[in-house]
């Protein structure tokens, strides 16, 4: 489920570089194309995978732990589930210390 300060379609921008996404509002309809992406990867080109995992900052450990405690679940789901909320992470990070704009011409130097 969305939650209303979800920005999925900077998610999905985001990713469009590395996965073929439809331009949604839809959390659960980005992870199931963000899935398909990840499965095919994982059989395909199992390298570039790790190597989009470890640019978007998804630690090995994190996703060990969630594909072990998950085993009976799709990885390609769980994985696309880990991408979007370390990228919606990132975005509240970046809005929480983006430089003020409203700085007093007295402040600014």
């Amino acid at each position: 489920m969305q939650k209303p300060d979800e920005n999925i379609p900077f998610v999905q921008q985001e990713l469009s570089g590395d996965f073929n996404l439809p331009v949604t509002n839809d959390r659960q309809k980005l992870i199931e194309a963000l899935a398909e992406g990840i499965n095919y990867l994982i059989q395909a080109d199992f390298g570039r995978l790790l190597n989009i995992l470890y640019r978007i900052d998804i630690s090995e450990q994190t996703l060990k732990q969630t594909l072990e405690q998950q085993a009976d679940k799709d990885a390609g789901l769980l994985i696309a589930d880990l991408i979007i909320e370390r990228q919606l992470q990132k975005q509240k990070m970046r809005a929480q210390f983006k430089p003020q704009q409203n700085i007093p011409d007295d402040d600014k130097w």
